[in-house]
């Protein structure tokens, strides 16, 4: 898979039992890229670890006073700069290409998993939360997966030198290859402090999001109960949190560097006393001295990346683990199994295009039964239910939309149960439109381009949703367009009023006309005159369709043909 090549036809189904076995799956389904940036990388890290013998050559035919040597000695040098050169450039891509493309496998499973959850999502994971996964996680996810395979190729290559060493001039190489390891191991006892620290860390940073996620959502309401300033300082204190976690996992990332550093300036000096006095007793030669010396600092950039994998692992295992639990969420799954969704439902059960037939032989059609609350919704009329309790409401038009919150007998309609459809086509048949529907950023049209069946109307849903004030002061905020379809809306319509909102959704999920249409306080932000006049749209457009009110609104009660209490 490459770059241009994205995005994934199909991401694969993740294994999300865990942080790590979501990485590892993750690594497994990059294996090609893996290996194309291993092969760059021994490349890479063996030319820059050759380069310590050419200049002992080099250093060794100068002393001997020998042209050939010397000039063989500087073909190889050219040769060694070539693969380092081609090494680097190509690792480089590879890595990046491996980091973008995990980057993307996660954001594209991600979507696709809150897709698959609607609404459910945010009631069991915050929505700064997801935020949090869904961007600075994924680059976190990312950059693990890409340095596996260059933490891999350097530590084949210092395996390589180590043994080459010991081939070319045991005493040294002995001393280098117990050495190296032991820097490469002494780190390990600092490592689980540090993943604390960068646990604690990102916890906190997750917690931050989350508040300036909610904030954000509410800034309408703050300003105008003056909580501005209450919410600002709360952010203000967790940003504090987060500054403190992160200088105090750097403090623990930086004792880790110097050991890195220092341990091998340390195993530099010992190599050096130890050759100078071989080389007295002319037991080595200058360049075989050189060669080791040169081999010795060479090898700290390989060495560099044993702690860049720790310090990837360690940020990358508890996003991985956030990751992993997004994915792993499902819908409450119905007694006879789980629910098939569009993910693994075949093409035909799919949800139709804009222009889908108003009439499908195939979806279920008939009177609405609940029978964990015992409510029958007849076919074809306008049922208002009253309930007093506004969070049971909700709960009650998510059963009927067939995606409760808990396990229980599923709704029937015509005898059918929701659960037994692909989630596509139970959300074709019965639409839930809940008390805070979200209008996402774009012009009106389209705001209304939904699956529908063609038999209503943008005009028809936007009159019977009394949307011609709407419509106006679009027009009168937007110089640039002169038709109000095209005015673009903001993110969640915060430029509209609550009421303004509201009623463009409502416009929203009529064009939609499905078989059955469930409203969760559909008129709550707006005044009583334009209420009367959106419930008697509403019976209007709905004549012969099955629609059910969640309201204690006496308007809304006054239009309908049924009302259950």
């Amino acid at each position: 898979m490459q770059i241009q090549d994205l995005p994934y036809p199909d991401p694969g189904v993740p294994d999300a039992r865990s942080g790590p076995r979501f990485l590892w799956w993750l690594g497994r389904n990059q294996l090609g890229g893996q290996l194309r940036a291993l092969a760059w990388g021994l490349l890479h890290f063996c030319s820059v670890s050759a380069l310590p013998f050419c200049v002992g050559v080099a250093v060794q035919a100068v002393v001997d006073r020998s042209g050939t040597r010397l000039a063989l000695s500087g073909g190889l040098l050219v040769l060694v700069c070539v693969g380092n050169a081609l090494g680097d450039t190509f690792l480089h891509r590879a890595a990046v290409t491996n980091w973008i493309t995990a980057a993307a496998r996660v954001q594209q499973l991600l979507a696709r998993r809150t897709a698959q959850l609607g609404s459910a999502l945010t009631r069991r994971v915050a929505a700064g939360e997801v935020v949090a996964v869904s961007t600075g996680d994924v680059e976190k996810i990312g950059w693990f997966v890409e340095a596996v395979s260059r933490f891999t190729a350097a530590a084949v290559t210092v395996v390589l030198v180590c043994v080459a060493l010991l081939v070319y001039q045991p005493a040294l190489g002995v001393v280098v290859a117990v050495g190296l390891p032991a820097l490469a191991l002494v780190v390990l006892p600092l490592l689980p402090r540090a993943t604390r620290r960068a646990d604690v860390q990102r916890e906190k940073a997750g917690r931050a999001t989350e508040l300036a996620s909610d904030t954000v959502a509410g800034l309408r309401v703050l300003r105008g109960i003056g909580g501005e300033e209450l919410f600002l300082d709360r952010y203000r204190r967790a940003s504090q949190e987060v500054r403190q976690a992160a200088v105090h996992s750097a403090r623990m990332w930086s004792l880790i560097s110097a050991v890195q550093v220092l341990l091998p300036g340390l195993l530099l000096i010992a190599v050096v006393w130890y050759g100078v006095h071989l080389a007295r007793e002319d037991r080595i030669t200058v360049g075989e001295l050189v060669t080791v010396y040169s081999s010795v600092m060479v090898l700290t950039y390989p060495l560099r990346h044993f702690e860049e994998i720790a310090m990837a692992y360690s940020f990358s295992r508890p996003s991985a683990k956030r990751a992993a639990r997004v994915l792993s969420l499902e819908r409450t799954a119905p007694r006879s199994g789980p629910r098939r969704t569009e993910v693994d439902a075949p093409a035909s059960d799919l949800p139709g295009p804009a222009d889908r037939p108003a009439a499908d032989s195939s979806l279920p059609s008939g009177d609405l039964y609940d029978p964990a609350t015992g409510l029958l919704v007849p076919a074809g009329v306008l049922t208002a239910v009253v309930c007093g309790d506004p969070d049971a409401a909700g709960r009650l038009a998510e059963r009927l939309g067939g995606h409760p919150e808990e396990p229980g007998p599923s709704v029937l309609l015509g005898g059918v149960p929701l659960d037994e459809l692909p989630l596509g086509r139970a959300r074709t048949v019965v639409l839930v439109q809940d008390k805070d529907p979200v209008l996402l950023s774009g012009s009106l049209r389209e705001l209304l381009d939904v699956p529908a069946s063609g038999e209503v109307t943008a005009d028809a849903a936007l009159a019977a949703a009394r949307c011609g004030d709407v419509l106006t002061a679009l027009a009168q905020a937007s110089s640039a367009a002169e038709d109000p379809m095209d005015v673009r809306i903001t993110e969640r319509g915060r430029s509209l009023s609550g009421g303004q909102r509201q009623r463009l959704a409502l416009a929203r999920s009529l064009v939609t006309d499905p078989e059955v249409l469930v409203l969760d306080e559909p008129t709550s932000a707006v005044d009583s005159h334009t209420e009367a006049r959106i419930a008697e749209g509403l019976k209007d457009l709905r004549s012969g369709r099955t629609t059910v009110v969640l309201t204690s609104s006496p308007l809304l009660l006054d239009h309908a043909d049924r009302v259950v209490l």
